[in-house]
């Protein structure tokens, strides 16, 4: 009888054997087999160092930062084949910020975009990441796209620290936040000033007019049976989303105020008659309400974003440091943004839209629409829970605007 010893070392050659016999089988897929490039790629690489590529991320002085002769994008085409089939109707894609190791996270969410949607419409991605993506990253996101992939990297510039912003004071406001979710972390910060400030500025959106933010690990658990993008495009719409949330306060503890302060430095931005300011703030306009769109699902028109009202805004807060001093998010700066400058019929809550991200999710209530094309539990959705803000956004009128002429005058 072999001793157990043996029987270990011939179950060892056994897995090896098998693995290597999976790995060069001529009926895998050629992507999946060893040192094989998969068939036709549908992706272009592009390395852009620069910030001159970005008129509108101007210092203080009116000059871009660190632009100098060498900044010119590196581009290296790995191949761009023509798909099968003719892109939407829309100039859209959808935009996804990620990082190498979130490959298998991303390509689970990719799979049921393209499952639930996308392979109808073939609409193309550009993928953005602080860093060069790596050519697995690369093949095996390309594997499950059906439109053409685009693959940047974020300038330094934009994901780092800009000179007015006082690094030790930075550090101790990540310590004093520790216990507060990613309130240590310097890289989410940077994150969430890219996102609110740089992102639509990227040469590879350019051509684009609309955007879907897609995130790593996020679920879609409806068949979308029409265009959103042609939805937004056909109703003159400029902001989507599918759940919204009370912020966490210690977060952002001077974002209304420095917002107000926008308001009466920049008096003629404001609308006073065409805002959805109701939605965060009451009447007096003394206090915010903590209520944001989630922004890591939206989709919205480019040229909301490349506005003179909304980089005027962002720039301002940028100048303030709470992305840095504090924990300002993307999400409520995408709101303070959309209450200040769009009127209540612009912003569109899409309920049938089944979404999951990390453990909140968007799950339509009608009965028909759950019964046909979803698999979540409509009792499971965020909208039926005291957080959620959809309900008082349900309930504003068509004006929702606030008259904020008394705030302008003091």
């Amino acid at each position: 009888m072999p001793s157990l010893r043996l029987l270990k070392v011939l179950l060892a050659i056994g897995t090896i054997v098998t693995v290597l016999h999976l790995l060069l089988s001529p009926n895998l897929p050629r992507g999946y087999q060893a040192g094989v490039p998969p068939e036709s790629p549908r992706y272009v690489y592009h390395h852009y160092t620069t910030a001159n590529h970005y008129p509108n991320a101007a210092d203080g002085a009116g000059q871009t930062p660190n632009a100098t002769a060498n900044h010119a994008p590196i581009e290296a085409a790995l191949a761009l084949p023509p798909l099968a089939s003719t892109p939407g109707p829309v100039k859209a894609c959808f935009v996804i910020l990620v990082r190498n190791r979130e490959l298998f996270a991303l390509r689970a969410s990719i799979r049921q975009l393209e499952d639930r949607f996308n392979h109808k419409y073939h609409y193309p991605y550009v993928f953005l990441n602080d860093e060069p993506f790596t050519d697995e990253f690369m093949r095996y996101i390309t594997r499950f796209t059906s439109g053409n992939a685009t693959f940047g990297v974020v300038p330094t510039e934009h994901w780092s620290y800009p000179p007015w912003i006082d690094q030790q004071k930075a550090i101790i406001a990540r310590i004093k936040m520790g216990n507060v979710i990613y309130g240590s972390s310097e890289s989410y910060r940077h994150m969430c000033r890219f996102n609110s400030g740089f992102f639509y500025h990227h040469p590879l959106l350019a051509e684009y007019e609309y955007y879907w933010r897609v995130e790593p690990g996020v679920d879609f658990t409806c068949d979308i049976d029409y265009d959103p993008f042609v939805y937004m495009k056909q109703r003159d719409l400029t902001y989507g989303f599918t759940i919204s949330m009370k912020e966490i306060a210690e977060t952002v503890p001077t974002l209304w105020e420095t917002t107000r302060q926008f308001m009466r430095a920049r008096p003629g931005l404001v609308d006073p008659k065409r805002n959805t300011l109701g939605w965060v703030t009451d009447q007096s306009l003394e206090t915010y309400n903590l209520c944001h769109f989630w922004s890591n699902f939206e989709i919205a028109r480019l040229d909301f974003f490349r506005s003179e009202k909304y980089q005027a805004y962002f720039d301002y807060l940028d100048r303030a440091g709470g992305f840095f001093y504090e924990r300002w998010g993307d999400a409520p700066v995408h709101s303070l943004a959309a209450a200040m400058f769009l009127p209540r019929e612009k912003i569109h809550w899409f309920d049938d839209i089944g979404y999951v991200h990390q453990k909140i999710e968007n799950c339509p209530m009608d009965s028909d629409v759950n019964y046909g094309k979803c698999t979540c539990n409509p009792m499971s959705n965020f909208y039926l829970l005291m957080p959620s803000c959809t309900r008082e956004f349900k309930a504003l009128d068509a004006d929702a605007s606030l008259d904020i002429s008394g705030l302008l005058k003091s």
